[in-house]
């Protein structure tokens, strides 16, 4: 269907939804907690710390990408879910692992193409976490996302 990502992507819309994506990574690194946690946060600083405004810059640089993975799931929720009687948030959290691996599937294919050895080693020592740590994001991108379609 494509509205979703329409939607997220339009030319009116962009700066809000990067800088909503950008502040929902902030929080969600924020709210990390343990040993774990700290190491997340130690990697996002050091990520911070390599280049400002690194985050928006992802953000807007993997959106495109991003957009076309959650429109394919909010077309299957609206499948699910003609009514909308569970929001997008709920229902996807029912199917955070998958959802999380197919979007950790974008960043890992530009990793891969990444000639920032600096980036690259920080993220694959990331990377082992993110999975999870993605996952429990599923429903924040998901009242993300309703925000955005109005």
């Amino acid at each position: 269907m494509g509205i979703l990502k329409d939607t997220l992507l339009a030319e009116d819309k962009r700066p809000t939804v990067v800088k909503d994506c950008a502040a929902l990574v902030d929080a969600e690194v924020a709210a990390k907690r343990g040993v774990t946690g700290m190491m997340i946060k130690g990697g996002y600083k050091a990520f911070k710390a390599i280049k400002p405004g690194i985050v928006t810059k992802a953000v807007e640089h993997l959106l495109d990408d991003f957009a076309v993975v959650l429109d394919r799931y909010y077309d299957d929720y609206l499948e699910d879910e003609p009514e909308k009687k569970t929001g997008f948030d709920i229902w996807g959290k029912r199917r955070d692992a998958k959802m999380a691996d197919d979007l950790l599937k974008v960043t890992d294919d530009i990793m891969d193409r990444s000639d920032k050895k600096a980036m690259v080693k920080i993220y694959r020592g990331l990377r082992g976490t993110a999975q999870k740590n993605v996952a429990e994001a599923v429903p924040a991108v998901g009242r993300l996302v309703i925000k955005h379609l109005g």
